[in-house]
Parts: structure tokens; C-alpha cells; sequence
């Protein structure tokens, strides 16, 4: 875990709480507030998912993501088209 997913997730609490609170108050400037909050948090934990992603190497190779003929070796038909 990467120090932006930590801080998407703290920032993505953060922004539940103060919009809930907005909610119980009334004060429709604070929801504004919590769910931009909260939108930044998904973005910052997106951007960390990312990064992990990267840094592991779980990312697809477009070159070997392909079907291939179990006889052969080849790629199929219907992948070619």
C-alpha cells in the first residue's frame, strides 16, 4: 500500500463524515464540501491502484494476451479479424 491510497482513504472517510454531517445540520455547504472530499480520496486511491499496478507489473502485454490454436502455436481465426 502506497502513500496515496492511504491518503485517498483518509480523505474519502473525511468526506463521508463532514457530507453526513451536512445532511444532519442541513448546511448544504458542507455536504458540498464532504462530497468533493470524497472525490478526491476515490481519485488519490485510484491514482495509488495505479501506481501499484506499475510498480508490480501486473499490467497486460498486448503481444501475449492472445488466444492461440492449441495445435499450432498460431493465433486463431476470430482473433485475427
Amino acid at each position: 500500500m502506497n502513500n496515496d491510497k492511504i491518503k485517498g482513504a483518509m480523505d474519502d472517510a473525511a468526506g463521508r463524515v463532514k457530507r453526513q454531517v451536512g445532511e444532519w445540520t442541513g448546511d448544504t455547504g458542507t455536504q458540498v464540501d464532504g462530497a468533493a472530499q470524497q472525490v478526491k480520496g476515490k481519485a488519490e486511491k485510484a491514482v495509488g491502484n495505479l501506481r501499484d499496478a506499475v510498480n508490480s507489473g501486473t499490467t497486460r502485454d498486448a503481444n501475449t494476451d492472445r488466444d492461440l490454436d492449441d495445435t499450432t502455436d498460431r493465433e486463431t481465426v476470430r482473433d485475427r479479424e
